[in-house]
């Protein structure tokens, strides 16, 4: 699916033997980390690029890796990170919330999330009007796949483009696209409550006002006292977790394996012995920003331009459309910015996202509720994407 060649000034400037170290799975790790903690660092120490956050910082620095040719754009060290990594970072973030949180945000972030669903919809089927000339008989399908992804994240989109044969020369320009577009949307959700959230209902009890760290640190800084029996705990049980889910989702046909990864890990999470693990937060997050710059890296813009840029204006409309939805009615219905952007983020970026989300604003509080819509976006992302696009195409727009 994506092109491994390095562009041609990038061959000109190492050589051969110089490229060869440069798409070797060891370099790759040390560019991924050092960009990881380059992200942090420049939230920790840069008080204007803190309102950013590292989560964007992330995304940022690696797209600039990828766009410039620095790394390849396809990598088995990519789907470690995506696939065993990200699974690991879910389980210890997991180990570190509380039930208790669903109270209060559960039951509004669920219809946030069916409002961001619902955006998603209209503005799939907006864009596949509005681009019919561009793709013809291939508008319901793209209708589709951008309504899967933007309903529950990257793992819908391959499901629903695998299902409605969404041509190959679309798939790698579309991927492309929705990168893209959710970076730039990962970045509106963090900045959007900064700037907009006077205008709606204050935060609900439980969750964190956005830019308060005098009394609750900022969990990326935050010292804490570990062993090394912490540590070797926290790893062990992590890969544990993900063995179990990975296992028993193979045998449950319909129950993806991280519905039982977080099954797992929140029954884990509240034992005696393992209630709010020391190190786990940490952890997790460490890994989820890897996730992060693979993520940027996938945001190519040769792959967009190669289809031309009518799909990425298609996943802006997306978006768009999605974004007026959830937080214009979100206004009306009176819910409180802070949900309204998990919820959203949740829907287009899946469940790793909206915690990035929470976690980055410091919205304890909806961190639980937010990886919860996210997971069941996994399920209702497809529905609503094959539903779009069946429905795309009975109204005959492009054919």
């Amino acid at each position: 699916m994506w092109p491994t060649a390095s562009p041609a000034w990038v061959q000109n400037f190492w050589g051969d033997e110089d490229l060869q170290v440069i798409q070797s799975p060891l370099f790759l790790v040390c560019i991924i980390a050092g960009a990881t903690a380059l992200a942090f660092l420049l939230d920790h120490r840069v008080r204007w690029l803190s309102k950013v956050g590292a989560s964007l910082l992330a995304l940022i620095l690696g797209a600039i890796l990828s766009n410039t040719g620095l790394v390849p754009a396809a990598s088995p060290v990519y789907s470690v990170i995506e696939g065993p990594l990200t699974s690991l970072a879910i389980a210890w973030l997991l180990l570190a919330v509380n039930l208790s949180d669903l109270r209060v945000a559960g039951p509004r972030m669920v219809g946030a999330f069916l409002l961001a669903g619902l955006g998603t919809a209209l503005g799939a089927m907006v864009g596949a009007v509005l681009f019919a000339g561009s793709f013809g008989e291939n508008s319901w399908r793209l209708a589709g796949v951008f309504t899967g992804t933007y309903s529950g994240g990257s793992v819908n989109f391959v499901a629903v483009g695998r299902g409605v044969d969404l041509p190959d020369f679309l798939f790698s320009g579309a991927v492309a696209a929705d990168a893209l577009t959710t970076g730039i949307w990962l970045a509106a959700c963090l900045m959007l409550p900064l700037w907009i959230g006077r205008f709606y209902k204050a935060a609900i009890p439980g969750q964190d006002e956005a830019g308060d760290t005098g009394a609750h640190p900022h969990p990326f800084f935050e010292k804490v006292p570990l062993s090394t029996l912490d540590l070797a705990s926290l790893l062990a049980v992590g890969f544990i977790l993900v063995l179990a889910s990975e296992w028993i989702g193979g045998r449950t046909p319909g129950i993806p394996p991280v519905l039982w990864l977080t099954t797992f890990a929140l029954a884990v999470g509240h034992l005696k012995h393992f209630r709010e693990p020391r190190g786990a937060l940490q952890l997790g997050n460490l890994a989820l920003h890897f996730f992060f710059v693979v993520i940027g890296i996938h945001s190519r813009v040769s792959e967009i331009l190669s289809v031309g840029m009518e799909i990425f204006y298609y996943t802006l409309v997306v978006v768009g459309v999605h974004g007026l939805v959830v937080f214009g009615i979100g206004r009306l219905a009176r819910m409180d910015v802070g949900t309204l952007a998990v919820a959203s983020q949740a829907a287009v970026g899946g469940p790793s996202s909206a915690l990035a989300v929470a976690v980055s604003r410091e919205w304890k509080g909806l961190v639980l509720p937010g990886i919860i819509v996210g997971l069941l976006g996994y399920a209702l992302g497809n529905y609503l994407g094959f539903g779009v696009a069946y429905l795309v195409r009975g109204a005959g727009v492009g054919l």
